[in-house]
Protein backbone atom coordinates (compact mmCIF):
# COMPACT_ATOMS: atom_id res chain seq x y z
CA UNK A 1 0.00 0.00 0.00
CA UNK A 2 1.48 3.33 -1.07
CA UNK A 3 1.90 6.19 1.39
CA UNK A 4 -1.30 8.26 1.35
CA UNK A 5 -1.27 12.00 0.77
CA UNK A 6 -2.70 14.46 3.28
CA UNK A 7 -5.86 14.85 1.20
CA UNK A 8 -6.31 11.06 1.02
CA UNK A 9 -6.01 10.84 4.81
CA UNK A 10 -8.55 13.64 5.23
CA UNK A 11 -10.78 11.91 2.67
CA UNK A 12 -10.64 8.64 4.63
CA UNK A 13 -11.33 10.50 7.89
CA UNK A 14 -14.37 12.35 6.49
CA UNK A 15 -15.63 9.09 4.99
CA UNK A 16 -15.39 7.42 8.40
CA UNK A 17 -17.15 10.37 10.05
CA UNK A 18 -19.90 10.20 7.44
CA UNK A 19 -20.43 6.50 8.19
CA UNK A 20 -20.58 7.22 11.93
CA UNK A 21 -22.99 10.08 11.18
CA UNK A 22 -25.39 7.72 9.36
CA UNK A 23 -25.60 5.66 12.55
CA UNK A 24 -26.28 8.82 14.59
CA UNK A 25 -29.15 10.42 12.67
CA UNK A 26 -31.68 9.20 15.21
CA UNK A 27 -29.69 11.02 17.92
CA UNK A 28 -29.91 14.30 15.98
CA UNK A 29 -33.65 13.83 15.42
CA UNK A 30 -34.02 13.33 19.19
CA UNK A 31 -32.06 16.53 19.78
CA UNK A 32 -34.46 18.37 17.47
CA UNK A 33 -37.32 17.46 19.81
CA UNK A 34 -35.34 18.20 22.98
CA UNK A 35 -33.73 21.47 21.79
CA UNK A 36 -36.41 23.30 19.78
CA UNK A 37 -34.37 26.54 19.67
CA UNK A 38 -32.07 24.93 17.06
CA UNK A 39 -34.46 22.27 15.79
CA UNK A 40 -33.78 23.23 12.16
CA UNK A 41 -30.07 22.44 12.46
CA UNK A 42 -30.67 19.14 14.25
CA UNK A 43 -33.32 18.12 11.71
CA UNK A 44 -30.86 18.87 8.91
CA UNK A 45 -28.14 16.75 10.52
CA UNK A 46 -30.73 14.06 11.19
CA UNK A 47 -31.62 13.71 7.51
CA UNK A 48 -29.80 10.54 6.47
CA UNK A 49 -29.86 11.68 2.84
CA UNK A 50 -27.93 14.84 3.79
CA UNK A 51 -25.08 13.00 5.56
CA UNK A 52 -22.70 12.18 2.71
CA UNK A 53 -23.38 15.42 0.88
CA UNK A 54 -22.59 17.34 4.08
CA UNK A 55 -19.26 15.57 4.62
CA UNK A 56 -18.41 15.86 0.90
CA UNK A 57 -18.70 19.64 1.32
CA UNK A 58 -16.33 19.43 4.30
CA UNK A 59 -13.85 17.47 2.19
CA UNK A 60 -14.14 19.96 -0.68
CA UNK A 61 -13.49 22.88 1.69
CA UNK A 62 -10.42 21.08 3.09
CA UNK A 63 -9.13 20.43 -0.44
CA UNK A 64 -9.74 24.08 -1.34
CA UNK A 65 -7.74 25.26 1.71
CA UNK A 66 -4.84 22.83 1.18
CA UNK A 67 -4.59 22.28 -2.58
CA UNK A 68 -6.29 25.38 -3.97
CA UNK A 69 -9.19 26.09 -6.29
CA UNK A 70 -7.89 24.50 -9.50
CA UNK A 71 -7.09 21.12 -7.89
CA UNK A 72 -10.41 21.03 -6.07
CA UNK A 73 -12.52 21.92 -9.10
CA UNK A 74 -10.57 19.45 -11.25
CA UNK A 75 -11.26 16.68 -8.74
CA UNK A 76 -14.98 17.47 -8.56
CA UNK A 77 -15.21 17.73 -12.36
CA UNK A 78 -13.51 14.33 -12.69
CA UNK A 79 -16.28 12.58 -10.70
CA UNK A 80 -19.11 10.90 -12.58
CA UNK A 81 -22.48 12.15 -11.31
CA UNK A 82 -24.63 10.30 -13.86
CA UNK A 83 -26.02 7.88 -11.27
CA UNK A 84 -27.26 10.56 -8.83
CA UNK A 85 -28.98 12.40 -11.69
CA UNK A 86 -30.52 9.17 -13.01
CA UNK A 87 -31.82 8.11 -9.59
CA UNK A 88 -33.42 11.53 -9.14
CA UNK A 89 -35.18 11.39 -12.52
CA UNK A 90 -36.33 7.79 -12.24
CA UNK A 91 -37.60 8.27 -8.66
CA UNK A 92 -39.81 11.19 -9.63
CA UNK A 93 -41.26 9.49 -12.73
CA UNK A 94 -41.76 6.10 -11.05
CA UNK A 95 -43.47 7.80 -8.11
CA UNK A 96 -46.24 9.43 -10.18
CA UNK A 97 -49.86 8.37 -9.83
CA UNK A 98 -50.20 6.83 -13.35
CA UNK A 99 -47.07 4.66 -12.99
CA UNK A 100 -47.81 3.70 -9.39
CA UNK A 101 -51.43 2.82 -10.18
CA UNK A 102 -50.28 0.63 -13.07
CA UNK A 103 -47.87 -1.24 -10.81
CA UNK A 104 -50.48 -1.47 -8.04
CA UNK A 105 -53.05 -2.92 -10.45
CA UNK A 106 -50.64 -5.66 -11.51
CA UNK A 107 -49.70 -6.50 -7.93
CA UNK A 108 -53.37 -6.55 -6.86
CA UNK A 109 -54.29 -8.96 -9.67
CA UNK A 110 -51.49 -11.34 -8.74
CA UNK A 111 -52.14 -11.12 -5.01
CA UNK A 112 -55.84 -11.91 -5.52
CA UNK A 113 -54.78 -15.11 -7.27
CA UNK A 114 -53.10 -16.28 -4.07
CA UNK A 115 -55.38 -17.95 -1.50
CA UNK A 116 -54.18 -15.73 1.34
CA UNK A 117 -56.06 -13.47 3.76
CA UNK A 118 -55.88 -9.68 3.93
CA UNK A 119 -52.67 -8.13 2.60
CA UNK A 120 -50.58 -11.28 2.97
CA UNK A 121 -50.46 -11.96 -0.76
CA UNK A 122 -49.81 -8.29 -1.52
CA UNK A 123 -46.82 -8.27 0.84
CA UNK A 124 -45.37 -11.41 -0.76
CA UNK A 125 -45.85 -10.22 -4.35
CA UNK A 126 -44.31 -6.78 -3.74
CA UNK A 127 -41.22 -8.29 -2.08
CA UNK A 128 -40.85 -10.91 -4.84
CA UNK A 129 -42.01 -9.52 -8.17
CA UNK A 130 -40.90 -5.89 -7.91
CA UNK A 131 -37.22 -6.61 -7.00
CA UNK A 132 -36.96 -9.03 -9.95
CA UNK A 133 -38.66 -6.44 -12.17
CA UNK A 134 -35.75 -4.20 -11.17
CA UNK A 135 -33.56 -6.20 -13.56
CA UNK A 136 -35.48 -4.58 -16.41
CA UNK A 137 -36.65 -1.17 -15.15
CA UNK A 138 -33.46 -0.67 -13.02
CA UNK A 139 -33.09 -1.08 -9.28
CA UNK A 140 -33.83 2.57 -8.33
CA UNK A 141 -37.18 2.44 -10.17
CA UNK A 142 -38.04 -0.89 -8.53
CA UNK A 143 -37.11 0.47 -5.09
CA UNK A 144 -39.30 3.55 -5.62
CA UNK A 145 -42.33 1.53 -6.73
CA UNK A 146 -41.97 -1.10 -3.99
CA UNK A 147 -41.44 1.49 -1.24
CA UNK A 148 -44.45 3.56 -2.34
CA UNK A 149 -46.72 0.52 -2.54
CA UNK A 150 -45.58 -0.77 0.85
CA UNK A 151 -46.02 2.72 2.30
CA UNK A 152 -49.62 2.97 1.11
CA UNK A 153 -50.82 -0.54 1.91
CA UNK A 154 -48.64 -1.88 4.75
CA UNK A 155 -46.68 0.79 6.63
CA UNK A 156 -49.51 3.33 6.81
CA UNK A 157 -51.84 0.72 8.36
CA UNK A 158 -50.26 1.04 11.80
CA UNK A 159 -48.38 -2.26 11.68
CA UNK A 160 -45.81 -3.27 14.30
CA UNK A 161 -42.26 -1.95 14.29
CA UNK A 162 -40.97 -5.52 13.93
CA UNK A 163 -42.91 -5.96 10.70
CA UNK A 164 -41.66 -2.62 9.36
CA UNK A 165 -37.99 -3.45 9.95
CA UNK A 166 -38.34 -7.03 8.71
CA UNK A 167 -40.01 -5.79 5.52
CA UNK A 168 -37.40 -3.07 5.02
CA UNK A 169 -34.52 -5.53 5.50
CA UNK A 170 -35.96 -7.99 2.98
CA UNK A 171 -36.78 -5.20 0.54
CA UNK A 172 -33.22 -3.84 0.57
CA UNK A 173 -31.60 -7.26 0.14
CA UNK A 174 -34.05 -8.39 -2.54
CA UNK A 175 -33.64 -5.19 -4.55
CA UNK A 176 -29.84 -5.56 -4.40
CA UNK A 177 -29.82 -9.15 -5.69
CA UNK A 178 -33.00 -8.89 -7.79
CA UNK A 179 -31.30 -6.66 -10.34
CA UNK A 180 -28.74 -9.31 -11.35
CA UNK A 181 -30.78 -11.00 -14.08
CA UNK A 182 -29.45 -8.47 -16.60
CA UNK A 183 -26.09 -6.68 -16.96
CA UNK A 184 -27.45 -3.12 -16.88
CA UNK A 185 -29.85 -2.74 -13.93
CA UNK A 186 -27.69 -3.30 -10.82
CA UNK A 187 -24.96 -0.63 -10.36
CA UNK A 188 -22.27 -3.11 -9.12
CA UNK A 189 -22.89 -5.34 -12.17
CA UNK A 190 -22.96 -2.42 -14.58
CA UNK A 191 -19.50 -1.34 -13.42
CA UNK A 192 -17.90 -4.55 -14.69
CA UNK A 193 -20.26 -6.06 -17.29
CA UNK A 194 -18.82 -4.24 -20.30
CA UNK A 195 -15.17 -4.84 -19.46
CA UNK A 196 -15.63 -8.47 -18.47
CA UNK A 197 -18.05 -9.25 -21.35
CA UNK A 198 -20.91 -10.30 -19.09
CA UNK A 199 -24.03 -10.35 -21.28
CA UNK A 200 -27.61 -11.21 -20.33
CA UNK A 201 -27.02 -14.90 -21.00
CA UNK A 202 -24.08 -14.96 -18.60
CA UNK A 203 -26.02 -13.07 -15.92
CA UNK A 204 -29.05 -15.36 -16.16
CA UNK A 205 -26.92 -18.51 -15.98
CA UNK A 206 -24.59 -17.42 -13.18
CA UNK A 207 -26.57 -14.93 -11.10
CA UNK A 208 -30.18 -14.53 -12.21
CA UNK A 209 -31.79 -17.84 -11.31
CA UNK A 210 -29.95 -17.96 -7.98
CA UNK A 211 -31.19 -14.44 -7.20
CA UNK A 212 -34.78 -15.45 -7.99
CA UNK A 213 -34.52 -18.39 -5.58
CA UNK A 214 -33.16 -16.17 -2.79
CA UNK A 215 -35.66 -13.35 -3.45
CA UNK A 216 -38.60 -15.78 -3.31
CA UNK A 217 -37.31 -17.49 -0.16
CA UNK A 218 -36.75 -14.18 1.64
CA UNK A 219 -40.20 -12.84 0.75
CA UNK A 220 -41.88 -16.12 1.68
CA UNK A 221 -40.22 -16.38 5.09
CA UNK A 222 -40.96 -12.73 5.98
CA UNK A 223 -44.59 -13.07 4.88
CA UNK A 224 -45.13 -16.32 6.78
CA UNK A 225 -43.57 -14.92 9.96
CA UNK A 226 -46.03 -12.03 9.98
CA UNK A 227 -48.98 -13.76 8.30
CA UNK A 228 -51.32 -13.14 11.24
CA UNK A 229 -50.66 -9.40 11.27
CA UNK A 230 -50.74 -9.11 7.47
CA UNK A 231 -53.91 -11.18 7.30
CA UNK A 232 -55.70 -8.60 9.41
CA UNK A 233 -55.02 -5.76 7.00
CA UNK A 234 -57.41 -4.62 4.28
CA UNK A 235 -57.03 -6.78 1.16
CA UNK A 236 -57.74 -3.95 -1.29
CA UNK A 237 -56.28 -0.49 -1.69
CA UNK A 238 -58.69 2.30 -0.86
CA UNK A 239 -59.00 4.81 -3.67
CA UNK A 240 -61.52 7.10 -2.02
CA UNK A 241 -60.06 10.43 -3.04
CA UNK A 242 -58.08 9.42 -6.10
CA UNK A 243 -59.15 9.59 -9.69
CA UNK A 244 -57.58 6.98 -11.93
CA UNK A 245 -55.34 8.48 -14.60
CA UNK A 246 -56.68 8.08 -18.16
CA UNK A 247 -55.05 5.39 -20.27
CA UNK A 248 -53.35 7.72 -22.82
CA UNK A 249 -51.68 9.70 -20.02
CA UNK A 250 -50.59 6.48 -18.32
CA UNK A 251 -49.01 5.27 -21.56
CA UNK A 252 -47.18 8.60 -21.91
CA UNK A 253 -45.82 8.27 -18.38
CA UNK A 254 -44.67 4.70 -19.05
CA UNK A 255 -43.01 5.88 -22.27
CA UNK A 256 -41.05 8.51 -20.30
CA UNK A 257 -40.07 5.84 -17.76
CA UNK A 258 -38.82 3.51 -20.50
CA UNK A 259 -36.99 6.36 -22.24
CA UNK A 260 -35.11 7.35 -19.09
CA UNK A 261 -34.18 3.70 -18.46
CA UNK A 262 -32.97 3.14 -22.04
CA UNK A 263 -30.77 6.26 -21.93
CA UNK A 264 -29.71 5.79 -18.29
CA UNK A 265 -26.03 6.31 -19.16
CA UNK A 266 -26.58 9.44 -21.23
CA UNK A 267 -27.46 12.25 -18.80
CA UNK A 268 -27.99 14.89 -21.48
CA UNK A 269 -30.72 12.74 -23.03
CA UNK A 270 -32.46 11.39 -19.94
CA UNK A 271 -32.44 14.78 -18.19
CA UNK A 272 -33.95 16.30 -21.35
CA UNK A 273 -36.67 13.66 -21.25
CA UNK A 274 -37.18 14.35 -17.55
CA UNK A 275 -37.65 18.08 -18.09
CA UNK A 276 -40.14 17.31 -20.86
CA UNK A 277 -41.93 14.97 -18.44
CA UNK A 278 -42.19 17.75 -15.83
CA UNK A 279 -44.01 19.88 -18.41
CA UNK A 280 -46.48 17.07 -19.13
CA UNK A 281 -47.02 16.42 -15.41
CA UNK A 282 -47.73 20.11 -14.80
CA UNK A 283 -50.17 20.24 -17.72
CA UNK A 284 -52.19 17.37 -16.20
CA UNK A 285 -51.89 18.16 -12.50
CA UNK A 286 -55.39 16.89 -11.78
CA UNK A 287 -54.17 13.37 -12.55
CA UNK A 288 -51.07 13.67 -10.35
CA UNK A 289 -50.26 13.34 -6.70
CA UNK A 290 -47.44 15.42 -5.26
CA UNK A 291 -44.26 14.76 -7.25
CA UNK A 292 -41.52 13.43 -4.95
CA UNK A 293 -39.06 16.10 -6.05
CA UNK A 294 -37.78 16.80 -2.53
CA UNK A 295 -37.15 13.12 -1.79
CA UNK A 296 -35.47 12.62 -5.16
CA UNK A 297 -33.19 15.63 -4.73
CA UNK A 298 -32.16 14.52 -1.23
CA UNK A 299 -31.30 11.04 -2.50
CA UNK A 300 -29.32 12.56 -5.40
CA UNK A 301 -27.44 14.76 -2.90
CA UNK A 302 -26.65 11.67 -0.81
CA UNK A 303 -25.33 9.72 -3.80
CA UNK A 304 -23.36 12.70 -5.14
CA UNK A 305 -21.70 13.04 -1.74
CA UNK A 306 -20.86 9.34 -1.82
CA UNK A 307 -19.27 9.80 -5.26
CA UNK A 308 -17.10 12.68 -4.01
CA UNK A 309 -16.03 10.92 -0.80
CA UNK A 310 -15.64 7.53 -2.46
CA UNK A 311 -13.10 8.88 -4.93
CA UNK A 312 -10.62 9.30 -2.08
CA UNK A 313 -10.87 5.72 -0.78
CA UNK A 314 -9.14 3.79 -3.58
CA UNK A 315 -5.69 4.04 -1.95
CA UNK A 316 -6.70 1.71 0.92
CA UNK A 317 -9.72 -0.13 -0.47
CA UNK A 318 -8.15 -1.64 -3.59
CA UNK A 319 -5.12 -3.21 -1.79
CA UNK A 320 -7.48 -4.72 0.80
CA UNK A 321 -9.61 -6.30 -1.93
CA UNK A 322 -6.73 -7.51 -4.06
CA UNK A 323 -5.01 -9.16 -1.10
CA UNK A 324 -7.88 -11.64 -0.84
CA UNK A 325 -8.26 -15.00 -2.54
CA UNK A 326 -11.33 -15.74 -4.66
CA UNK A 327 -12.89 -17.52 -1.67
CA UNK A 328 -12.10 -14.71 0.74
CA UNK A 329 -13.21 -11.90 -1.56
CA UNK A 330 -16.86 -12.97 -1.44
CA UNK A 331 -17.06 -12.44 2.30
CA UNK A 332 -14.70 -9.46 2.17
CA UNK A 333 -16.81 -7.70 -0.44
CA UNK A 334 -19.99 -8.49 1.49
CA UNK A 335 -18.53 -6.92 4.64
CA UNK A 336 -16.98 -3.91 2.89
CA UNK A 337 -20.24 -3.22 1.07
CA UNK A 338 -21.83 -2.40 4.44
CA UNK A 339 -19.50 0.61 4.80
CA UNK A 340 -19.19 1.70 1.19
CA UNK A 341 -21.25 1.60 -1.99
CA UNK A 342 -21.13 -1.86 -3.60
CA UNK A 343 -20.65 -0.35 -7.06
CA UNK A 344 -17.42 1.29 -5.83
CA UNK A 345 -16.06 -2.13 -4.85
CA UNK A 346 -16.73 -3.77 -8.19
CA UNK A 347 -15.40 -0.72 -10.03
CA UNK A 348 -12.08 -1.08 -8.21
CA UNK A 349 -12.00 -4.74 -9.20
CA UNK A 350 -12.57 -3.82 -12.84
CA UNK A 351 -9.33 -1.78 -12.80
CA UNK A 352 -7.21 -4.88 -12.13
CA UNK A 353 -6.07 -7.01 -15.06
CA UNK A 354 -5.75 -10.79 -15.06
CA UNK A 355 -8.41 -11.65 -12.47
CA UNK A 356 -9.72 -15.21 -12.56
CA UNK A 357 -13.32 -15.97 -13.40
CA UNK A 358 -13.90 -17.25 -9.86
CA UNK A 359 -12.54 -14.01 -8.37
CA UNK A 360 -14.77 -11.87 -10.60
CA UNK A 361 -17.86 -13.88 -9.70
CA UNK A 362 -17.06 -13.83 -5.98
CA UNK A 363 -16.44 -10.07 -5.98
CA UNK A 364 -19.75 -9.19 -7.65
CA UNK A 365 -21.76 -11.83 -5.79
CA UNK A 366 -20.41 -10.62 -2.45
CA UNK A 367 -21.08 -6.98 -3.35
CA UNK A 368 -24.74 -7.55 -4.27
CA UNK A 369 -25.28 -9.92 -1.33
CA UNK A 370 -24.26 -7.26 1.18
CA UNK A 371 -26.28 -4.53 -0.55
CA UNK A 372 -29.07 -4.50 2.01
CA UNK A 373 -27.08 -4.24 5.23
CA UNK A 374 -26.93 -0.44 5.47
CA UNK A 375 -28.38 2.64 3.79
CA UNK A 376 -25.09 3.27 1.95
CA UNK A 377 -24.52 -0.32 0.78
CA UNK A 378 -26.54 0.00 -2.44
CA UNK A 379 -27.45 3.11 -4.44
CA UNK A 380 -31.27 2.57 -4.36
CA UNK A 381 -31.37 2.19 -0.55
CA UNK A 382 -31.52 5.94 0.20
CA UNK A 383 -34.58 6.14 -2.07
CA UNK A 384 -36.35 3.52 0.02
CA UNK A 385 -35.40 5.31 3.24
CA UNK A 386 -36.60 8.66 1.90
CA UNK A 387 -40.05 7.23 1.10
CA UNK A 388 -40.57 5.01 4.16
CA UNK A 389 -38.81 6.68 7.07
CA UNK A 390 -41.85 8.81 7.97
CA UNK A 391 -43.52 5.63 9.25
CA UNK A 392 -40.81 5.05 11.86
CA UNK A 393 -40.41 6.65 15.29
CA UNK A 394 -39.14 10.24 15.04
CA UNK A 395 -39.07 9.77 11.24
CA UNK A 396 -35.71 7.98 11.47
CA UNK A 397 -34.71 4.42 10.58
CA UNK A 398 -32.44 2.91 13.23
CA UNK A 399 -29.30 1.68 11.37
CA UNK A 400 -28.61 -1.11 13.87
CA UNK A 401 -32.17 -2.45 13.65
CA UNK A 402 -31.96 -2.27 9.86
CA UNK A 403 -28.68 -4.22 9.95
CA UNK A 404 -30.18 -6.91 12.20
CA UNK A 405 -33.31 -7.14 10.04
CA UNK A 406 -31.22 -7.49 6.87
CA UNK A 407 -28.93 -10.24 8.23
CA UNK A 408 -31.31 -13.23 7.71
CA UNK A 409 -32.17 -12.37 4.07
CA UNK A 410 -28.48 -11.60 3.49
CA UNK A 411 -27.63 -15.09 4.77
CA UNK A 412 -30.16 -16.60 2.35
CA UNK A 413 -28.61 -14.66 -0.55
CA UNK A 414 -25.14 -15.77 0.55
CA UNK A 415 -26.19 -19.43 0.56
CA UNK A 416 -27.81 -19.07 -2.87
CA UNK A 417 -24.75 -17.54 -4.51
CA UNK A 418 -22.25 -19.83 -2.79
CA UNK A 419 -24.00 -23.22 -2.80
CA UNK A 420 -26.33 -23.27 -5.82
Amino acid sequence: METPTLIQIIGAATFLLAILHTFSTRFFEHLAHMRPAHAGLWHLLGEVEVVFGFWAVILALAMFAIEGQSVTTHYIDSRNFTEPMFVFAIMVIAGTRPVLQTAMTGVNLLSRALPLRGSTGFHFIVLTLVPVLGSFITEPAAMTLAALMLSERIFSAGVSTRLKYATLGVLFVNISIGGTLTPFAAPPVLMVAGKWNWDIGFMMANFGWKAVVAVTANALVATLLFRKELGGLAPLQKETDRQAAPLPLTLVHLAFLVGVVVFAHHPAIFMGLFLFFLGVAHAYERHQDRLILREGLLVAFFLAGLVVLGGQQQWWLQPVLMAMSSDQVFFGAMALTAVTDNAALTYLGSLVEGLSGDFKYALVAGAVTGGGLTVIANAPNPAGIAILRGHFDEAAVNPLKLLLAALPPTLAAMLAFRLL
